[in-house]
């Protein structure tokens, strides 16, 4: 057995006749072919943090964190098409759902209905194609109604906030990649694994269990705690009941780094208290988990979300939020939300069996010995 964990692409690059409905996952990014890889991740995490102190916006965590999820998530050389498309869909996404939110807010039923019909088209569409864009169909209507249950002001914020994450993401990706081109000039391509069996069955099941936390949002919470839905709506993608269980430790070990670095970054900021200082710290935190992401003993996207993470705290925690409680919170919501609905999509998968017989691919999420 090979020392390593192994990266959910290369299983199933290596498995091709394994049908498994799987959202596809990003391999790790390869040294070889792009040895700046974990510069330029840092730079574009610094480059993020230094738009929020720009320009101040009202949700700076979206800002901070945003433009380095679609940006990281590029392998080989830069895709000039996925570069563009994923901001712009974004953006249009941003409009249409505010729009919708805000029309049938005087109509909570009608509400409630359209948003589980959202969810349930989002979730088709990553179980049956393996295309991860069924997740922005999922997260942003998620967003939108529960910004949208505390106001119109709430709503437009948000909106305004995703505009101008994916505006900063058009002019980001274009820069750090020509700061720190790859060696190889070879584009990624990705290849998502179809799904089998019952699909609807397992987009009911996922949509439902997304409203019923998403309502349970709508009830008590604040627009700030909204991290227990967001972390559900990435777990139970996963429709075997390994995987889901796997992704929910690999998001809760990923927000404990990330919290963890967050701590320590703000620790050292609060000995010199300078924006210099702040943003050096962030490029070597995105240094240190972007060499992670190549040579670390977790999958790559564990190293990549735990940035995000940092991003996202320290970003709250200089703004409007104390550090130390907002890692809490963020940390308890997505122990409660990803344990939740793993718990609930896979007893519910297990009860109707939608996916039939095919095997469970237990390589692809543990750890070779």
């Amino acid at each position: 057995m090979v020392g390593r964990r192994l990266s959910a692409g290369s299983i199933l690059s290596q498995l091709p006749a394994l049908k498994v409905s799987l959202m596809y996952v990003t391999p790790a990014p390869d040294a070889d072919n792009d040895p700046l890889y974990a510069v330029r991740f840092g730079l574009t995490g610094m480059l993020g943090y230094a738009a929020v102190a720009v320009f101040n916006p009202v949700l700076p965590a979206v800002m901070a964190a945003m433009p380095l999820a679609i940006i990281a998530g590029q392998r080989k050389a830069f895709n000039p098409v996925a570069a563009i498309a994923g901001p712009v869909v974004l953006i249009a996404m941003a409009f249409v759902t505010a729009w919708m939110v805000e029309q049938l807010l005087p109509m909570p039923l009608v509400l409630i209905g359209a948003m589980w019909l959202c969810f349930f088209l989002g979730f088709r569409m990553i179980l049956k194609t393996g295309s991860p864009v069924g997740m922005i169909v999922v997260v942003l209507p998620l967003l939108m109604s529960i910004m949208g249950m505390n106001g119109t002001m709430a709503l437009d914020a948000m909106r305004l906030a995703l505009v101008q994450a994916a505006l900063l993401t058009l002019v980001l990706g274009p820069v750090v990649y020509m700061l720190l081109p790859p060696r190889t000039q070879e584009r990624h391509v990705a290849v998502p694994a179809p799904g089998v069996g019952q699909v609807e069955i397992g987009a009911a099941i996922r949509a439902t269990v997304l409203l019923a936390l998403s309502f349970w949002l709508y009830s008590v919470m604040q627009p700030s705690d909204l991290m227990m839905a967001l972390i559900a709506a990435m777990v139970i993608v996963f429709p075997s009941r390994l995987r889901v269980w796997d992704e929910a430790f690999q998001r809760i070990r990923a927000t404990l780094y990330g919290a963890a670095m967050a701590l320590l970054l703000l620790a050292f900021f609060m000995v010199s208290a300078r924006l210099p200082i702040i943003l050096g710290l962030i490029f070597l935190s995105g240094l240190f988990l972007g060499t992670k992401m190549m040579q670390g003993k977790r999958p790559s996207m564990v190293y990549q979300y735990a940035f995000s993470v940092t991003l996202a705290l320290v970003a709250g925690a200089l703004s409007t939020q104390d550090p130390a409680y907002a890692s809490f919170t963020r940390i308890i919501l997505t122990l409660l939300g990803a344990f939740t609905a793993a718990f609930a999509v896979a007893l519910l998968d297990d009860l109707t069996g939608w996916h039939g017989d095919q095997p469970e691919n237990e390589g692809a999420t543990q750890e070779a010995a």
